[in-house]
């Protein structure tokens, strides 16, 4: 039963309009990536979320090949897996040094490694219609998984008294988009599309009663974590003075503050026998009093 027959138009109908609702939802983070644009900076958000949507993606795609006559699930996956790329690489150009290992990481373990192992196994160990059922509860486990996730803000709200951090419009869209492939999967008889739809509908009526309890309420601050990254470093001050010839360049680290209102420690006399000893070589005095021969 396919999903563009025409015998059923209204299954058609309802993947044209899940195509469209989904696309919109994929392009919901545009904001948060045009800031990590502007900013240069990933600040502080997670590559998680777009990693696994990409997995996601890859999964459905996999299944609907297998089935054959989905192509309404291609289309939106094939799309997702590139707006989720796309993301991936922005976040991926602007995060710092760990937590592109991070990604990096998460991205083979998942995206290759786990990937790779799901299409190994229901290569290897089924065949035709056995294959499609093998892999389509595949997909409805990691779909419930991926449904589970928001349990996490819904506990973050109900802590915090606050909806911040659970947009009403993201809500509303993966409420409704849950329905639309609810009723597809119902019409075109796919199991494995309708069930975890069914959950996805149950957590968006969730987050829209979150929404309308404590859209008014007063806030309570969430306790703050005080990380490594936030920590008041003092600055280090180096002094580095190379010479020409066999000498070595001599370096002073020492971890005392600096005032920038304060002269140098170095006397000028000993500036001129420096200057002396490396046949008038010039030297340069940076804002961070680094000294060194130009």
């Amino acid at each position: 039963m396919g999903g563009l027959s025409l015998q059923h138009p209204w299954a058609f109908a309802f993947g044209l309009l899940g195509n469209v609702i989904s696309f919109m939802t994929y392009l919901a983070p545009l904001p948060t990536f045009y800031r990590i644009y502007r900013s240069k900076s990933t600040q502080g958000f997670q590559s998680v979320p777009y990693v696994v949507a990409l997995f996601s993606a890859m999964l459905w795609i996999y299944y609907a090949l297998l089935k054959s006559d989905e192509c309404l699930l291609i289309t939106i996956n094939s799309a997702g897996c590139v707006i989720e790329t796309i993301y991936i690489i922005i976040y991926l150009t602007y995060a710092p040094k760990q937590a592109k290992l991070f990604t990096a990481k998460i991205l083979l373990l998942l995206n290759v490694g786990v990937f790779g192992l799901i299409l190994l196994l229901t290569l290897l160990l089924s065949e035709g219609e056995k294959r499609v059922v093998m892999l389509g509860w595949v997909c409805v486990g990691f779909s419930v998984s991926v449904f589970v996730a928001p349990l996490s803000v819904i506990r973050l709200v109900v802590r915090t008294r606050s909806v911040e951090f659970m947009p009403f419009s993201l809500s509303l869209s993966l409420t409704v988009s849950a329905v639309v492939w609810f009723l597809y999967g119902l019409l075109i008889k796919d199991k494995y599309v309708a069930l975890p739809n069914i959950l996805g509908f149950a957590f968006g009526v969730i987050q829209m009663g979150l929404y309308a309890l404590y859209r008014k309420a007063t806030p309570t601050p969430a306790p703050k974590q005080v990380h490594d990254d936030d920590a008041v470093k003092v600055p280090e001050h180096v002094v580095n003075i190379s010479k020409l010839g066999p000498a070595a360049a001599i370096e002073l680290n020492t971890h005392n503050p600096i005032d920038s209102g304060m002269p140098l420690p170095m006397k000028e006399n000993s500036l001129a026998c420096a200057s002396d000893e490396t046949k008038g070589g010039v030297y340069k005095v940076d804002k961070a009093t680094h000294v060194e021969q130009v």
